[in-house]
């Protein structure tokens, strides 16, 4: 995998946006796979598809492309608010790539954050634009990545490093049943897998109780916190998300 941007496509362009998409996409386009087959390349969309720009032609995996110079920030910039939340509430959003490259034009950081980690209290409403821009009134929104659980973020180049594909493929493929959860399921799992990344890489169940009262604030309308940890905590070791090594106490498998 090459890392470095394909510079002469971006000549002919005055706009640094345009320079930067162009770029970008070309070198997702030519370096990069299906993080869920491995198979190479990636098609782009030509009609103009509002809500992805890739996809394999394979498996039919779709993805869309955020690029940013410098450091992989915790909040990225998306675009309309009421957008964002219909299409994480529908079932062909797609996949979200986030690539960071640098002065010199090439990658530091590419990840994939699969469709299934996405949900609505990660999307942060912007204030509206006033009444003197364009577009006044349109509200937008940012994606807080802090959100994500760790085994939702799949590298594929990390610091400048090229991840084995087969780790990739890998990890891609073993969060993929969450897409067979319901929305309300599938945020306790996803908040559970929050609370554990907190902890060391062996830790208790005690441990994990001690957020009882923080899963409680957000899924006020559940009254055994408890039983649904312990039933979180079921779903991830049959997942291979974690080990049960007896005893109340589990391992981190990612």
């Amino acid at each position: 995998m090459n890392l470095n941007f394909n510079q002469n496509l971006a000549k002919k362009y005055k706009s640094e946006l345009q320079k930067i998409r162009v770029l970008s996409e070309d070198w997702v386009a030519n370096q990069s796979y299906c993080p869920n087959c491995n198979a190479e390349p990636l098609a782009a969309f030509t009609n103009g598809k509002p809500v992805a720009d890739f996809y394999c032609a394979n498996c039919k995996e779709e993805y869309e492309l955020k690029s940013k110079k410098a450091k992989l920030s915790n909040i990225i910039n998306d675009g309309a608010y009421d957008t964002m939340i219909e299409r994480i509430n529908s079932d062909n959003n797609p996949s979200f790539f986030f690539l960071t490259y640098s002065q010199a034009l090439s990658v530091n950081n590419f990840l994939i954050i699969p469709k299934q980690f996405f949900k609505p209290d990660m999307i942060i409403k912007r204030k509206p634009l006033s009444v003197t821009a364009k577009r006044a009134g349109w509200v937008g929104c940012n994606i807080d990545l802090r959100k994500v659980p760790e085994s939702g973020k799949v590298f594929l180049v990390k610091d400048q490093q090229v991840i084995p594909r087969d780790n990739v493929t890998e990890q891609f493929q073993k969060t993929l049943f969450l897409r067979t959860q319901s929305i309300a399921s599938r945020g306790w799992t996803l908040d559970v897998l929050q609370c554990i990344d907190k902890l060391e890489a062996n830790f208790s169940l005690n441990q994990v109780y001690a957020f009882a009262d923080l899963l409680k604030l957000k899924h006020p309308e559940n009254n055994h916190i408890k039983d649904k940890i312990r039933q979180q905590l079921q779903i991830l070791r049959d997942r291979g998300i974690i080990k049960f090594l007896g005893r109340g106490h589990y391992q981190k498998l990612y």
